[in-house]
């Protein structure tokens, strides 16, 4: 059963809406632009660095779960197929809230569905075994990058919790700053978000000023919208379908191909990055290094 913050059910159909809808492409935001197209793996380091991450938070049975900005549910299914106790999306995308309301779990997972901002979910302290997010960080200046994991140590239970990240990164660890701000500003330009990524250490020491401890990371090409990316990530049925709609949406086209050159313009440069970790208490007791 889902349950959600929202006082009244929405109408049936709104589960078909997309983040975004009602925009001009031209100045849609570039996650939600992909997604009218029909992408449903919104991250940089896709499917594989999303299992990855899973993987290595081990969710079991017993945990329960809360995922920040969780977007269009892409990662929620991977969750839900582990059959956690409970799951909790997070997301202030009021479209993003009701297609993740349409969720459904293979087992007795408890599903529930908040609209709020992954800086304050209004969920009590302590109440989650696991939380991650992805792709969410990048786009947020350092401030809120700061509220956000802040939020994630508070949501954590102590003893046994488990955070992860998947996000876009910097490198090499010494990138020249000039050029770091050149591919920011570009980045912003082609996705009309301000996409701010760090470097590999930026992203470790975000997390340990907030009082956990890396305790797992890993990267990947950054290789959103490489075709053999999008196959191994949507299908090639829907990747198929996804070209289509590109071919014959103008608009739409101009704006993945100055998505992709700009990706590719700065492919030596960026990369993708998860990180897992640990409240620093409980890594030093489970044995990890402090």
């Amino acid at each position: 059963m889902v349950t959600t913050d929202h006082d009244h059910p929405l109408p049936d159909e709104a589960a078909a809406v997309l983040p975004g809808d009602g925009r001009e492409v031209a100045r849609m935001p570039g996650h939600w632009m992909l997604g009218r197209l029909g992408k449903r793996v919104l991250r940089p380091g896709g499917l594989e660095l999303t299992r990855w991450m899973l993987d290595a938070l081990a969710v079991g049975p017993d945990d329960k779960v809360v995922e920040l900005a969780a977007g269009l549910g892409a990662t929620a299914r991977l969750t839900l197929a582990r059959a956690p106790a409970a799951y909790t999306a997070v997301d202030r995308d009021p479209a993003a809230v009701a297609r993740l309301r349409t969720l459904t779990s293979p087992g007795p997972t408890e599903i529930r569905v908040v609209r709020a901002d992954a800086a304050n979910s209004g969920l009590p302290a302590g109440c989650a075994t696991v939380v991650y997010g992805e792709a969410m960080l990048s786009m947020r200046p350092e401030p809120a990058k700061r509220r956000v994991v802040g939020e994630a140590r508070r949501l954590l239970a102590e003893s046994c919790g488990r955070y992860a990240i998947h996000e876009l990164c910097l490198v090499p660890d010494d990138i020249d700053p000039a050029l770091a701000e050149e591919i920011t500003a570009d980045l912003g330009g082609a996705m009309h978000v301000g996409a701010r990524p760090l470097t590999a250490t930026g992203w470790s020491e975000l997390l340990t000023d907030a009082g956990f401890t890396v305790t797992g990371l890993r990267t990947a090409p950054m290789a959103l919208l490489e075709p053999r990316r999008l196959v191994a990530d949507e299908g090639l049925t829907r990747a198929l379908a996804i070209a289509g709609r590109v071919v014959r949406d103008a608009a739409a086209r101009r704006r993945v191909r100055h998505m992709r050159s700009t990706f590719h313009r700065h492919r030596d440069h960026l990369c993708a990055i998860s990180l897992l970790a640990a409240p620093t208490a409980a890594a030093t007791q489970q044995g990890a290094p402090a």
